[in-house]
């Protein structure tokens, strides 16, 4: 079986054995494609609102190319499917249907069945690689993990990166190995009746090699602010083909990579005033591009405990079917380690409590006043399943983001942590362990 997304973005392998090269950039008057050591550059014509394509027998699987805009700057395609040498490099035409899958039976597994495995492929293994994570299916599947997650792969700058400073959201970074490489590790999962979800980033751009100002400012917006600056334009002038840009984005990993769902950052600093709004309208075209071909899963990362996007394991039409619960791993961690600073203070008065109101409903916030934000949070959660809410003691961010990079057993004794643990597994919701959480690891995962 050979898989392939189609999609009006970057650089497509046609039947005919000719490539078609589509670019959105507004702000260009002119642009060029630059084929190999781009001494070799071709016009491409203008067509309409800002969309400039070009059909070439003079490319093919394999080609470097990049894009020309104005004579000035060359710049890799937006939607590249992989970049051989780096995100300020050139992009590589790949064709999707090169890789034969074998796993054309898989229908998925239900959401209840979920024990989800967080890792980054650069460290899981000391081969940091594809391959390296497919060595370990195996182990994985022995220990009773049903779901691999794995941290965000789009290309970003250097060899070794968390992957949520990507910015070329379409290309797996080659550190880590080749499309067909991470293609090979999904059919393998699958066939070891492994579940892979992706984490993706929508909602900013990594600070460098990010091109598009240059000649799509439109992506962006000064009417909303993020932790990282303008925010991506999901409901202003030119939206539309930036909320497309980023639901073929999802569509591409599910179709093309046949990931079997996604973990969306950090979604409540996705600003966007529309109707419907992105997230509704992103779960909206992935539940009906997939309704009848396997069970597709999407989580949400939001610590505004928007309980309004979640759904359950009724599938509707633009529902996500679970959050990550931090109202649950905050609890767990003032009552283990009993630090009270920063957001912790929010649970520190009767931890038990907190704890307990998740285990019964979901999230400890339901629009109750928190001291740490000066402001209610959340929203009723005490109506959906278990199913919704997935529970952790650590992931890459309580990790990552703590000074030392500390992980759960340098901070607090091995019987809390054992206690809380059976807590954790026992509970009704999908449990998530980090890597090395099995084993009680002590290595430090410090942020990069």
């Amino acid at each position: 079986m050979r898989r392939k997304h189609t999609m009006p973005f970057g650089a497509e392998c046609l039947d005919d054995g000719n490539v078609r090269f589509h670019l959105w950039a507004p702000a260009a008057n002119f642009v060029r494609l630059c084929l190999g050591t781009s001494e070799y550059k071709l016009e491409m014509p203008a067509i309409a609102d800002g969309w400039f394509e070009l059909v070439t027998s003079d490319a093919g699987p394999g080609t470097h190319y990049s894009f020309e805009i104005d004579g000035r700057n060359q710049v890799p395609d937006p939607a590249s499917r992989y970049q051989p040498v780096g995100v300020h490099g050139p992009s590589e035409v790949i064709d999707p249907t090169a890789f034969l899958w074998t796993d054309k039976h898989w229908r998925g597994r239900s959401w209840n069945a979920a024990v989800i495995y967080e890792l980054h492929v650069g460290i899981f293994t000391p081969e940091g690689t594809f391959a390296g994570v497919e060595s370990k299916l195996s182990y994985l599947s022995d220990l009773g993990v049903t779901a691999i997650e794995i941290m965000p792969l789009s290309s970003f700058p250097g060899e070794r990166n968390w992957g949520y400073d990507g910015v070329l959201p379409y290309a797996p970074a080659a550190a880590y190995g080749r499309p067909n490489d991470l293609k090979h590790l999904v059919n393998a999962a699958h066939n070891a009746n492994l579940m892979v979800l992706l984490d993706v980033v929508y909602n900013h751009f990594g600070p460098e090699a990010n091109y598009l100002p240059l000649y799509a400012p439109q992506f962006f917006t000064d009417r909303h602010r993020t932790p990282w600056g303008e925010a991506i334009n999901f409901d202003g002038p030119g939206s539309r083909t930036v909320r497309d840009y980023f639901i073929h984005n999802a569509l591409y990993w599910l179709e093309e990579y046949h990931f079997d769902g996604l973990r969306l950052d950090a979604v409540n600093a996705i600003v966007d005033d529309s109707r419907p709004d992105i997230l509704t309208e992103l779960a909206s075209a992935v539940r009906n591009a997939f309704a009848h071909d396997r069970q597709i899963h999407l989580v949400l990362e939001n610590f505004d405990n928007a309980a309004h996007y979640l759904g359950g394991s009724d599938k509707k039409q633009h529902k996500y079917d679970a959050q990550w619960d931090d109202d649950i791993h905050h609890s767990l961690h003032v009552l283990t380690t009993g630090e009270t600073d920063g957001y912790y203070a929010d649970y520190s008065s009767n931890p038990a409590w907190h704890l307990g109101r998740c285990l019964a409903e979901g999230f400890s916030y339901q629009g109750d006043f928190s001291h740490y934000h000066n402001a209610p949070r959340g929203e009723r959660s005490s109506d959906l399943p278990p199913s919704c809410f997935i529970s952790f003691m650590q992931n890459h961010d309580q990790i990552g983001n703590r000074a030392l990079g500390e992980r759960i057993g340098q901070i607090a004794s091995p019987e809390v942590v054992k206690v809380a643990m059976t807590c954790l597994l026992l509970a009704p919701s999908p449990p998530l362990l980090f890597m090395g959480e099995e084993f009680g690891a002590d290595t430090p995962f410090l942020f990069f």
